[in-house]
Parts: structure tokens; C-alpha cells; sequence
């Protein structure tokens, strides 16, 4: 156990969220997800010895459709998104073919995989690993010869650890507030020109979400019941190290929650939102005042663990396999940790230290 240990060799694949772009992606060279107006993340993190990779899904696709494209980024073959799923939500089975420029460009069998996600991409890197080790039976049962080995699991061992920051696990109550007959976001006071914001995001997420089935979609695996759904088969693998990173930068006013000085704009209308709404979901879940807490996003108790999975605060003498090991809440909206949209905040020394304590198991 101890030489295979030795012979190990860490790679960390970082998966950005919604609306986000990695290297594979033009943008990225103008402004890295992974650092944004501090740098390039994976460049400080390569010049002290960790092999990082930022990698560029669909920013509006599914979890099932990201976990493809990552398999293809990450072993260099040419992205199958399955026959069943392909003629189930109607869009064309194969994408981009990564056959010669692989992710990873030294990948080898003593590779281990550490999938840091940001945001959806905490999804989607849990259903990567979901898929890696139990594959998909509907793939099986719809193909014969061609399938891809993403859909036949058994490869559990290539994962290491799954790192999950400001994932919305248990899905996000903005879906919920905004198709609930008994509240009404616009009703709720926010300063005036956090609506100019708020316009200017969601018409960058509509124009991701164009073209794409609504069904097969990041918005859709984030609305609270289907993440539960989600949740169901995502189960924490008993042999991979869990870790979360809750996020919030709101506090308490009056009967909620509201946005702290120094949020993103981008954030600010739908954290006031976010901190005013209790309700129940269609599927009889009930949303209550524990889910006012957030970080301009993303209800901060969504961020800490998947509901009924078993999870502790971090103590970082005695981390555990196949538990959500929870980090401190992090003070800091929903992209602090990617280094800031127009706040510029210093995140190198967090994931210096994340990278290390995960090095270290």
C-alpha cells in the first residue's frame, strides 16, 4: 500500500461554473476563471509543483453533459455524451475530439484524479466520478460496440478527491422563489441600480441557455427537486476524499438576510432576494430560514453537504474517506474564491494550503 502510494501522482482538474470558460476556452488567456483579476490560479499553483489543469465545459450544460466532456478532456478522446442521453433530450451524440490535446498530456495509469469544482461544477465533478465508478445502465442497455468505457464504470480507483466550492448541492431556492405563486421577487426593497445588474447578468445566462432543451440543462439539475433527484445516485464513493467550501456574505436584518458591503454587484438583487424567501417546493420540500443564508448566488446551506449524507467540520488531524469533510465558512460572496469579478480578492494562499492538506492524504 505504501509503494502505490509513492508511485501515485496527483492531478488536479479544476471545473468552473455557469457562465464560466477554462483553457480550452480563448477567454481564458484575458481573464482566467481560476484567478480572474489576480492571475492565472493555475500558473502560481504549477510554479510550486502541482500539476493543475483548468477545464472548459458547457456553461450552461447539464451535469451529465459536463461529466462527458471532462472524461473526453481528461483521456484525451472525443466527447460521447451517449446514445440514450443523446436521443432522449434530442441533441447530436458526439462533440469536440480531444484526441490531440488532451487535458491532461502526461496522463498515465498512476494518475490520480483531484476534481476541484467551482459553483455547478461541483455537480458536474461529482457526476464525473458518479459515472467513473458505476457507469450508466441505460448506456449499456442502448449500445452494443461503441459505447463509451465512461458509460461501463469500474474505474473508481482514478479518483483521489472531489472538491466541492459554493456547489449548490441541494440545488438553489432562486428557481423555486421565482416560479412561486405566493412570493414576488420584484416586491422585495433593493437599492435601484442593483436591478441594471441583475438585467445585464441574466442576459448573459439567457444567451448560454439559447438553443439548449430545458431539461438538459445546469438550470434544471440546480432547481432543489431535481437535485435531490440528483443527489439520489450521486452518493458519496466510500474509497474518494469529500471536501466542501460554504460561502455567505449576508447578514441578519430584521426578519432576513441581506448582502454585506462589498458583494459584486452582479449578486446584489438576488442576495435580497435570496434572504427574504421561505416557501415549499413542488415536490413538498420545505425551503426554510435556514436557506436565507448566502452568497449572493447560492444559499449558503445548499453549500456545505448533500442532505442525508454523512459530513463533519474539517479537523484536518483525522479526515476520512466517503464523508463531507466541511470547511469554515468562508466569508465571501459567490466568486471570492475564483479571485473576483471587479472586487479583486487574493485566493492564492487558500488553494496553496487546500492543494497541500489534499497532497498530504
Amino acid at each position: 500500500m505504501e509503494q502505490n502510494k509513492r508511485t501515485e501522482k496527483l492531478s488536479f482538474v479544476f471545473v468552473h461554473g455557469t457562465a464560466g470558460w477554462g483553457s480550452y476556452d480563448e477567454r481564458y488567456q484575458k481573464m482566467p476563471y481560476w484567478g480572474m483579476r489576480g492571475g492565472d490560479l493555475m500558473t502560481y499553483l504549477r510554479e510550486r509543483g502541482y500539476d493543475c489543469h483548468a477545464a472548459s465545459v458547457s456553461p450552461s450544460g447539464s451535469a451529465w453533459d459536463r461529466a462527458c466532456e471532462l472524461y473526453a478532456q481528461i483521456f484525451g478522446t472525443r466527447v460521447d455524451y451517449g446514445r440514450c442521453h443523446s436521443r432522449t433530450y434530442g441533441h447530436e451524440r458526439f462533440g469536440r475530439d480531444y484526441s490531440f490535446r488532451p487535458l491532461i498530456p502526461d496522463l498515465s495509469e498512476e494518475t490520480r484524479l483531484v476534481l476541484i469544482g467551482h459553483s455547478f461544477g461541483g455537480t458536474a465533478a461529482r457526476m464525473f466520478a458518479e459515472l467513473l465508478a458505476h457507469g450508466d445502465e441505460a448506456e449499456r442497455a442502448a449500445n452494443e460496440e461503441d459505447i463509451s468505457p465512461l458509460f461501463l464504470g469500474g474505474r473508481q480507483e482514478r479518483i483521489h478527491s472531489v472538491v466541492c466550492i459554493a456547489a449548490a448541492m441541494n440545488g438553489n431556492s432562486t428557481f423555486d422563489m421565482t416560479s412561486d405563486p405566493e412570493f414576488d421577487p420584484d416586491a422585495v426593497p433593493v437599492p435601484f441600480w442593483t436591478r441594471l445588474f441583475e438585467k445585464r447578468m441574466a442576459k448573459a445566462l439567457a444567451k448560454e441557455n439559447a438553443g439548449i432543451n430545458p431539461q438538459d440543462s445546469a438550470d434544471y439539475d440546480m432547481q432543489i427537486d431535481h437535485a435531490r433527484s440528483l443527489n439520489q445516485r450521486m452518493k458519496a464513493l466510500p474509497f474518494v476524499f469529500y471536501f466542501s467550501v460554504p460561502c455567505c456574505y449576508t447578514v441578519k436584518q430584521g426578519d432576513g438576510f441581506v448582502p454585506e458591503k462589498g458583494m459584486e454587484p452582479f449578486f446584489l438583487m438576488r442576495s435580497y432576494q435570496l434572504g427574504q424567501y421561505t416557501g415549499t417546493t413542488k415536490g413538498g420540500m420545505r425551503i426554510d430560514r435556514q436557506w436565507l443564508r448566502n452568497d449572493g448566488r447560492v444559499n449558503t446551506i445548499s453549500e456545505t453537504a448533500p442532505i442525508g449524507e454523512k459530513s463533519r467540520m474539517l479537523d484536518r488531524d483525522h479526515i476520512e474517506k466517503g464523508i463531507w469533510n466541511i470547511f469554515p465558512v468562508y466569508h465571501g460572496d459567490h466568486m471570492s474564491l475564483q479571485g473576483g469579478m471587479l472586487h479583486k480578492n487574493d485566493i492564492r494562499g487558500f488553494y496553496q494550503d487546500l492543494l497541500e492538506l489534499i497532497s498530504s492524504l
